[in-house]
């Protein structure tokens, strides 16, 4: 039988809010999605939003809190460097509650050669015309450079950082796991079509196509997150 699937909400329990945060960490390490580097985030209130704790998301126990971090200020001394991503993130954009912060293999290896998934499936479609590039490899631990990538980032769902993995984002943390999902899956496609090396044959979605299939609704997310947290040991 399946099980009932609600996302979480603003101002829920806190430990609801734990929970929540956990398991997405832990079904990014479960399906892949992440090794022993990245962080996931779900936005508190319009001050403060819950980091997991550091540690490879995969190993993060039952039970193991993550820490409060202000969306203004300083981080906390246990909260990792590019956290503050997720601080200008959540500054720039009110419609974003949950950050995922993660290494994407397929996504990875096209932003070396400056490439980026098109919309060629439906998991494209969620990025189109294709995700931002952050042409930077070095990694983000100054506001400086993370208050750019946010502003690179704009209204997109997703942005991919050359040689170092990528940010998505979503109304949920939920969301943004499936996006880190969506985000891989359009990646691998890409990769396929490369390998085939059939210039010519592209067939791309127009803007009204992914527009039209790149929707949330009808249980698409309710129905990956129910995949992506199976047996979780927090259920």
């Amino acid at each position: 039988m399946a099980r009932e699937i609600v996302f979480g909400k603003l101002a829920e329990p806190l430990e609801a809010t734990q929970r929540r945060v956990r398991m997405a960490a832990r079904a990014l390490g479960r399906n892949d999605l992440a090794h022993a580097f990245g962080h996931v985030s779900a936005r508190l209130d319009d001050k403060s939003f819950l980091v997991c704790a550091p540690r490879p998301m995969g190993l993060i126990e039952k039970g193991e809190p993550g820490s409060v971090v202000p969306i203004e200020g300083a981080l906390p001394a246990a909260v990792l460097g590019e956290v503050r991503i997720h601080q200008q993130i959540y500054r720039r954009r009110a419609d974003v509650n949950g950050i995922c912060r993660t290494f994407l293999r397929n996504a990875m290896a096209l932003s070396t050669l400056r490439m980026t998934a098109k919309p060629r499936d439906g998991f494209g479609s969620y990025f189109a015309p294709a995700p931002k590039l952050w042409d930077d490899p070095t990694l983000l631990r100054n506001d400086e450079a993370a208050a750019k990538l946010a502003d690179m980032l704009g209204t997109s769902r997703a942005i991919v950082m050359r040689g170092n993995g990528a940010v998505t984002v979503g109304a949920t943390v939920e969301e943004a796991i499936c996006m880190a999902f969506f985000l891989e899956e359009a990646s691998r496609t890409e990769v396929n079509v490369l390998a085939m090396n059939r210039p010519g044959d592209e067939a791309i979605m127009t803007a009204e196509q992914a527009a039209a299939r790149g929707v949330t609704t009808g249980n698409i997310l309710e129905r990956l997150w129910e995949y992506l947290t199976r047996d979780d040991p927090e259920l």
